[in-house]
């Protein structure tokens, strides 16, 4: 997904449960589904500022977003509890993950340079990409952006996008934008709009969710064409972890393939998507 390094914000405990060995980060005669079990509860990361994704409240102690309703359904269907943890993008990224937690559930896109070090699981959501502008803009067809400056996070899917250099294996990508665009990365989809508003840049390429928030804010932007792109978005696990954890992984996809097929997952994107089911895999036309 379009995401970029946070700072570090530490460990939140969603359930009280037993202590019990980390699974991963060593050699051991249990699966990682065993491990799991054993311990009884499911460690997942993902990120406490990202609604309507996922997002925690200090004050009340909850979590709430669709990847939090994602998680929580598949620690049920697991038969565990669940326990959120909060490292920064770049660290869960990278993999290695030496035990901390067991999946990630954040909206992460399976680009080519993810999957050398995690094993992902089918999609459970297609995020579309879209292009924003300012609702003064004479900018009307994406041909219209050549020349022009265009922002989004960096680094994220949608730079790459721009760069024309995405490699999600098993979702080629139609670069329909043009190449002259003058590109400027940013920390977070959030500091690109502001620029957008503040009149240093033409265009911003981010989720429509991200979109979709921003213009229901108040803010005077409005959707250029179609979605360029859309972005699949599945469940990680580390490939560096004890216990065959591609086999969890594929345990964990049957999961995600069992809830796409009951309609949960499609109730939950129009739950938390403004009735929108984004479960349902596009291509850009």
């Amino acid at each position: 997904m379009s995401r970029y390094p946070r700072v570090i914000v530490g460990i939140v405990v969603l359930s009280i449960a037993a202590a019990a060995c980390a699974s991963g980060g060593g050699t051991s005669s249990k699966t990682m589904l065993d491990q799991v079990k054993a311990s009884g509860k499911l460690r997942v990361a993902t990120d406490p500022a990202y609604p309507p994704q996922s997002s925690y409240d200090k004050a009340s102690g909850k979590w709430e977003g669709f990847d939090v309703d994602v998680a929580t359904e598949v620690a049920k269907r697991l038969g565990v509890k669940l326990q959120f943890v909060t490292p920064s993008w770049d660290i869960i990224t990278a993999g290695h993950w030496n035990g901390r937690w067991d999946v990630s559930v954040g909206s992460m896109t399976p680009i080519a340079e993810r999957q050398k070090v995690l094993d992902f699981t089918r999609p459970y959501y297609y995020v579309p990409a879209v292009v924003v502008v300012k609702n003064d803009s004479s900018i009307t067809s994406f041909d219209q952006l050549s020349g022009k400056s265009i922002g989004s996070c960096d680094p994220c899917t949608y730079s790459l996008y721009i760069k024309r250099t995405l490699n999600i294996p098993g979702f080629p990508a139609t670069f329909i934008l043009p190449t002259d665009m003058k590109f400027t990365g940013y920390d977070t989809d959030t500091t690109a709009l502001d620029q957008l508003q503040v009149g240093r840049l033409d265009a911003v390429l981010t989720s429509l969710t991200t979109a979709d928030g921003a213009i229901k804010a108040g803010k005077p932007f409005k959707l250029l064409g179609d979605p360029v792109f859309y972005e699949p978005d599945s469940i990680a696990v580390d490939k560096s972890a004890g216990g065959d954890p591609s086999s969890f992984a594929s345990k964990i996809s049957s999961i995600v393939g069992q809830m796409q097929s009951d309609g949960t997952l499609s109730a939950l994107s129009k739950k938390w998507f403004d009735g929108l089911d984004l479960t349902v895999k596009k291509s850009v036309a």
